[in-house]
């Protein structure tokens, strides 16, 4: 029962509505108010503000909710790891990814699940920050996010590979002998960037500022494929990382050239210290130390472009 309330709480704090939290606890509404009601007399505290309708925690709800959000994930560790003991790792891997990330996923999950077939991995693409905030609520196990950031003593990282930038354009007049573009001449190109509020944007706005120059930013989007697409069919342009080349066969004419001064960051796996560690997030950390992340994209896109 203490286990299930704390699921209905954690629920509660996702769908911030008592009504969306039990359906999605598949419970009636009654049920849920009165099994955080139990909640609340068995510790002797308020947990949530009482109104019309839910307007949130009292202090002392924070606290029980950050308590809940360690003990469950602690929980699911014991079954995971209960589990293991018979046979392998068994349970969701829910790994949150920057959108330029995206297309590695499929480079770390096809070896975990050949070695690990009955994790499953859940693949969701959020920015950078959302990642580190859901790895410290465990809404997520791991991450693929950038290390080049001020370190965080209380999680683990593991450098992965390097993306680099390039300009992506189907305007072949701007095409030069070396295949490089200066950051003065990419702005003032018409630009499809990602949204202000991604890493990668940031990252990008920066090295215009450094360059000294402001971008002729045209359209905006949170979307890789809205953005590659506004090159092929809009007449735009667009910054990516060189990684997000192996989801893009040669077509269309679409030119790509590296922007100078060289623009790199690291992107690497991360995920929070524990001890004990959950066996799936282990179990993933191994696999994926084997595999030459770096080479593997140098060598898919070596076939494309």
């Amino acid at each position: 029962m203490f286990v299930r309330q704390l699921n209905y709480l954690i629920a509660l704090a996702r769908e911030r509505h008592f009504a969306r939290a039990a359906e999605a606890c598949h419970v009636s509404q009654p049920t849920l108010s009165a099994a955080i009601h139990h909640l609340e007399e068995e510790l002797g505290v308020s947990i949530v503000k009482r109104g019309q309708r839910f307007e949130g925690f009292t202090s002392e709800g924070e606290r029980v909710l950050s308590w809940a959000q360690r003990i469950l994930a602690d929980w699911d560790g014991l079954r995971q790891d209960v589990r293991g003991m018979r046979d392998q790792p068994v349970g969701e891997l829910r790994c949150g990814m920057i959108p330029t990330a995206l297309p590695v996923a499929a480079l770390l999950n096809g070896p975990c699940r050949e070695r690990y077939p009955l994790i499953t991995p859940v693949v969701l693409s959020r920015p950078s920050v959302d990642i580190v905030r859901g790895i410290e609520t465990f809404e997520l196990e791991v991450g693929l996010s950038y290390l080049d950031d001020e370190q965080q003593p209380h999680l683990r990282e593991l450098p992965l590979y390097r993306e680099r930038y390039v300009l992506v354009t189907k305007d072949a007049s701007r095409t030069t002998p070396n295949g490089r573009i200066g950051w003065a001449e990419a702005a003032t190109m018409p630009l499809c960037l990602l949204t202000p509020n991604m890493q990668n944007r940031r990252i990008i706005d920066a090295a215009f500022q450094q360059a000294g120059e402001s971008p002729r930013v045209t359209a905006e989007t949170d979307s890789i494929l809205a953005m590659y697409s506004s090159v092929c069919y809009a007449g735009l342009a667009c910054i990516i990382p060189h990684s997000l080349l192996i989801l893009f066969p040669r077509q269309h004419e679409v030119v790509v050239m590296s922007l100078e001064p060289a623009l790199s960051r690291q992107v690497g796996l991360i995920s929070l210290r524990r001890d004990p560690s959950p066996p799936v997030v282990e179990a993933f950390a191994n696999v994926v130390r084997e595999i030459d992340v770096q080479g593997r994209i140098e060598e898919l896109i070596a076939g494309v472009y």
